[in-house]
């Protein structure tokens, strides 16, 4: 380890805090998740959650949440009110403690209500400081890569305070590395995490998801009840450029939640599509994680599915890209839902629709709707409890 990073002090170092970027309206839901995984005092803010961790609950809070986005380390916040204050101020920090010329960087900004008024600018400011800081101390500079760096760093300013970030996650946490294969209008997996969890499923009733698509609903299904940890397959995480970075820490995180990992019963889970290269793509996808070779895939219309009693059917309905051209979306939400009362009494169906007004359509009355965004959809979790 160099020896300048052992008296390097950031924010976080002196405070214990991250931030952790959600999606909105999982604020909540992503506290708890917090809570659940060793963080103390969290507070929500919009998109966005603060709370205090230590080395350990920093790793594991990367390793397995799967409602957040991006944990953030503040590496220092400063009055800014112009492009050359923020170049003099970044120049003097101590870049070195976190990377080498070496190694690769990439920068993202975000600006608001600022003199500052171009995020791309304010990123290529630090970006040109950071590269000076390194010319005045080795002489050469590290380059930038904007697919793969090495490091990641955030650049926010709003109201003249601009806040340098690092990026402990290396990347955002919704890619979990289990999709490689998908077709259009894909399901984030924060937000379909987000409808598992909503969903109170736990594997005592058998799961159908009879519209899967690339399987993002199935495979968050499946992580969740074998405990998978969300950061299973991720390769690179930005905390293990951290100054106070303990690799043998870290082992223990990732080996003591890898141990909880547990098997998937046979036919527990089941998944269906029309589109015969939706589950060819599912099945890619979900034969990727440990133990999935038990899920029962079919190709038919849901409408010929038999579902079993006391089932728990989740699922995303297609809609606008995703839906064949010369469907009325009206009639298919109706057909939905009279499958929903006829085919599957005695289950409970979550419906996630990427329009709210489609609720209207399904033509059942919800036990309870919860606003959830998807990208840039403006959707609605429904809960239909079919007697």
């Amino acid at each position: 380890m160099n020896t300048s990073k052992k008296s390097a002090v950031f924010t976080y170092q002196k405070t214990n805090r991250f931030f952790a970027q959600i999606s909105e309206g999982l604020e909540i839901l992503g506290a708890e998740e917090l809570k659940s995984l060793g963080a103390t005092e969290i507070k929500t803010i919009y998109r966005g959650i603060w709370f205090e961790a230590d080395m350990e609950t920093l790793y594991r809070v990367n390793y397995q949440s799967r409602l957040c986005s991006r944990i953030m380390a503040q590496l220092l916040r400063f009055d800014c009110h112009s492009t050359k204050y923020l170049h003099k101020t970044a120049i003097k920090m101590d870049w070195l403690t976190l990377f080498d010329e070496n190694k690769t960087f990439a920068i993202s900004a975000t600006v608001a209500n600022s003199k500052i008024k171009h995020s791309q600018y304010a990123a290529l400011c630090l970006k040109d400081a950071i590269a000076d800081y390194f010319r005045e101390l080795r002489g050469t500079r590290p380059n930038v890569d904007t697919e793969n760096p090495d490091v990641r760093l955030n650049l926010h300013i709003e109201n003249n305070r601009a806040t340098i970030n690092l990026d402990t996650s290396g990347g955002s946490l919704h890619r979990r590395g289990y999709r490689v294969e998908s077709v259009e209008a894909p399901m984030q997996e924060t937000v379909a995490a987000a409808i598992i969890r909503l969903s109170g499923w736990d594997g005592s009733t058998p799961l159908i998801d009879p519209m899967c698509g690339s399987g993002t609903l199935i495979s968050e299904a499946i992580m969740h009840y074998c405990r998978i940890p969300a950061g299973y397959f991720r390769q690179q995480f930005g905390f293990t450029v951290m100054p106070e970075f303990d690799q043998k820490i870290w082992e223990k995180v990732r080996e003591t939640e890898n141990k909880q990992i547990k098997k998937l019963p046979a036919e527990l889970v089941s998944a269906n599509d029309i589109n015969k290269q939706s589950v060819t793509a599912a099945q890619t996808n979900i034969n990727l994680l440990p133990d999935s070779r038990q899920v029962r895939f079919t190709t038919k219309p849901f409408q010929q599915l038999k579902i079993k009693p006391k089932s728990t059917i989740i699922c995303n309905p297609p809609y606008g890209i995703r839906l064949n051209k010369n469907t009325d979306i009206g009639s298919f939400m109706k057909e939905l839902g009279d499958f929903l009362k006829t085919s599957c009494q005695g289950s409970t169906a979550y419906i996630y629709l990427g329009k709210k007004e489609l609720a209207k359509e399904i033509g059942l009355k919800p036990a309870w709707k919860k606003p959830l965004k998807n990208g840039g959809l403006d959707g609605i979790l429904v809960k239909y409890e079919l007697y």
